[in-house]
């Protein structure tokens, strides 16, 4: 037995296309938080608007996020958006485009959360330095809000890396497809494959999002 999955987990082959796949995964991942911060942002200011029409058209965004799953929303636009306008989206595209719709939303009501917690001696502060609406923001209000989210932008990011394995149902070459794809290829002569397979890829996802777990949380307790 032990044979049979070093023939499998030292492969060269296989090796190489599981590096592949992570890299995929990893892209997918780290363009869909930056991307996420910076919309994010910008989403949780608009958030703590006053005005009624741009509550109301927050709040449809966010719980409409929050409550179709991410993996309807990959068949939405890998499916139905091509579909409907007659175009081709790639489905690492369409990875960018769903895991940065949710990543805006989680941090948008991180953001807006923050910002509607800082105490209003801070925006009195400001007015008693002359300092306008715009600059508030930008020099006093955005940095203390994204000092106490960014904790939760570090686990955002774990659960984006998590989550990309639902890009194999819309046909992305990931970590994941990599892995069905070998155990595919090797289960007639390699009975044991899938253990082999699935049991490096829970070892690899583990590497990766427990160190960042830990990281987010050292980073908290050290703000707090």
């Amino acid at each position: 037995m032990e044979s049979l999955g070093n023939n499998i987990i030292f492969n060269f082959d296989n090796g190489k296309r599981l590096i592949e796949g992570l890299l995929v995964t990893l892209n997918i991942a780290v363009v869909s938080v930056v991307l996420s911060t910076i919309l994010g942002i910008i989403f949780g200011i608009v958030m703590t608007s006053k005005k009624k029409i741009v509550k109301i058209i927050c709040n449809i965004y966010l719980e409409s996020i929050r409550i179709i799953p991410i993996m309807v929303w990959l068949f939405i636009f890998y499916f139905g958006v091509p579909t409907l306008l007659d175009v081709h989206l790639d489905s690492v595209i369409v990875g960018y485009i769903v895991f940065t719709l949710w990543g805006t939303a989680e941090i948008g009501d991180l953001v807006r959360g923050a910002i509607t917690s800082i105490p209003k001696i801070y925006y009195e502060s400001s007015m008693a330095l002359s300092l306008n609406k715009a600059k508030t923001y930008r020099y006093i209000i955005i940095p203390i809000s994204i000092r106490r989210v960014l904790p939760g932008i570090i686990n955002l990011s774990t659960r984006m890396i998590k989550t990309t394995t639902l890009m194999t149902l819309i046909g992305t070459v990931d970590l994941v497809k990599v892995g069905q794809q070998i155990i595919e290829r090797t289960v007639l002569t390699e009975p044991m494959a899938s253990f082999w397979i699935y049991g490096l890829l829970l070892i690899i996802y583990f590497l990766i999002c427990f160190p960042i777990s830990l990281g987010a949380k050292a980073l908290e307790k050290k703000l707090n």
